[in-house]
């Protein structure tokens, strides 16, 4: 690759691991489902959310972002649309909380391994904010001659940083002195996990 290249390659993965390290509804269903079912389904949907951080990118360069930047009303509908299904989530992860408060070993099976992996995508593509948020970094950090190659590249690096630091979320939580700790809070833990996703689902479906 020329220097250039490898600058623009620097930049996307420092903007965007600093981004996917900020808790946000990705990290709350990470924690949540690993700690109220099982480190294979927290990985499961870790390998949705990278399925769908890997949507948003392709979809950001293709131009997806300025559709939303230009029309506006269909940027609103869906955000709406996502923070909506958030507020849902998270409505339902607190009520499972306060209906089956069971310890995490009991609870494992109860959501199936193509149930988590679906959630991880749907939570990702519920923030339309990432469309612009790529759009954004990619419009400064992607050369207008970029290959079709470099692009590919771009793609399967923030999925693998989005997938990756959500897989190690989901062991963090498992790892038995950690896990010990937290069964022991498991239920508030929930009703915090639970409370943020419905909190950021509020504030994406909110106009502005």
């Amino acid at each position: 690759m020329t220097l250039s290249l490898w600058a623009s390659l620097a930049t996307i993965i420092s903007a965007w691991t600093i981004t996917v390290l900020s808790p946000g509804p990705n990290f709350f269903a990470t924690v949540h489902i690993a700690t109220t079912q099982s480190r294979q389904l927290g990985l499961i949907l870790s390998l949705g959310i990278a399925a769908g951080t890997a949507i948003w990118a392709i979809m950001s360069l293709v131009g997806l972002g300025l559709l939303f930047e230009t029309a506006a009303w269909l940027y609103h509908i869906v955000k709406l649309a996502g923070g909506g299904y958030l507020v849902y989530l998270g409505v339902r992860m607190v009520l499972s909380t306060r209906h089956s408060p069971v310890a995490p070993e009991m609870a494992v099976g109860t959501v199936s391994a193509k149930a988590a992996f679906w959630r991880g995508i749907v939570v990702d593509l519920s923030n339309p904010k990432a469309a612009i948020f790529f759009t954004s970094l990619f419009s400064l950090a992607v050369p207008t001659s970029a290959p079709v190659w470099f692009q590919a590249m771009v793609v399967g690096i923030v999925m693998v940083i989005a997938g990756g630091w959500y897989a190690l979320v989901a062991c963090t939580v498992n790892f038995r002195p950690v896990a010990k700790v937290l069964q022991q809070i498991r239920i508030p833990l929930a009703y915090v996990t639970g409370g943020g996703i419905i909190a950021i689902g509020a504030l994406i479906a909110i106009p502005g």
